[in-house]
């Protein structure tokens, strides 16, 4: 029984998956496609690498139009960690609050699975569900060799998979949220804030001084902040975001017990 709850709620979000995995490989593959026109524009190099201001937030160390300041800046610090997060953090938020609210939950508790197994079942489902973006995306980059666009393929495999765990990251805060308040809404509010704070702080953190003092406490710095593409995320990047997400995990199932479903 328990596998069938990870089964349903991803059988109901099937169509959703794939056709953000669709578009977002698409968006992919033009980003890879169009950099053959632009990787010899010296204007677009000296956008970012003459001003570090729109460089950081952009996400790009140097030149736009080098392979990894291309990719990066258009999709890799930016666009695609917002589209995990689109879907991690909006099922977190839903999974247990949401459905708390709908009364659907009561429905599920019914069923024989107590609630520190249902919160597994919950987490399995946002450790799967944006591995077809991420898959997706990362086919489209390492095409790029075939466009003039060449990246060191562990730095892609590891960079996307940084991403894929920050976004389940951001997930379990959400689900956190909702199983403490109760409330769809609040979690989805108050994830969305912590997301863009870590965006900002990750992304200003080159030409800010205090953005740099606290950049470790941005999942997005651990990630995709600092130039993973280059040469991919370090031993402690893993770390950092494995243990956040083993935590958050953790807290949610201490916390289920008191949810009061109806």
């Amino acid at each position: 029984m328990r596998s069938d709850v990870a089964q349903i709620d991803l059988r109901l979000r099937r169509r959703s998956i794939f056709w953000f995995a669709l578009g977002l490989a698409i968006y992919a593959f033009m980003i890879v496609a169009m950099y053959p026109s632009v990787k010899s524009d010296a204007s677009l190099g000296a956008l970012t690498a003459d001003n570090p201001t729109v460089a950081a937030l952009l996400g790009v160390n140097g030149s736009l139009t080098s392979p990894t300041g291309w990719v990066n800046g258009n999709l890799y610090a930016n666009f695609l960690p917002l589209m995990i997060l689109l879907l991690t953090i909006g099922y977190g938020a839903s999974s247990i609050a949401g459905q708390s609210e709908d009364g659907s939950l009561g429905l599920i508790a019914t069923l024989p699975i107590s609630r520190r197994p249902l919160v597994r079942e919950k987490t399995l489902v946002l450790a799967l569900l944006a591995v077809p973006l991420a898959v997706a995306t990362m086919a489209c980059i390492l095409l790029g060799r075939h466009y003039d666009l060449t990246l060191p393929t562990g730095a892609v495999i590891g960079t996307t998979v940084a991403g894929r765990i920050m976004g389940v990251d951001f997930g379990l805060v959400a689900m956190t949220i909702g199983v403490l308040t109760a409330s769809r809404g609040l979690a989805l509010g108050l994830t969305s804030a912590l997301a863009a704070a870590s965006y900002l702080v990750s992304s200003l953190a080159p030409v800010v001084s205090w953005a740099h003092t606290v950049r470790p406490a941005s999942l997005f710095y651990w990630a995709v902040g600092g130039d993973q593409l280059s040469a991919g995320p370090s031993t402690s990047a893993y770390v950092v975001l494995v243990l956040v997400g083993v935590g958050l995990h953790l807290a949610t199932v201490a916390v289920i017990e008191r949810l009061d479903i109806r």
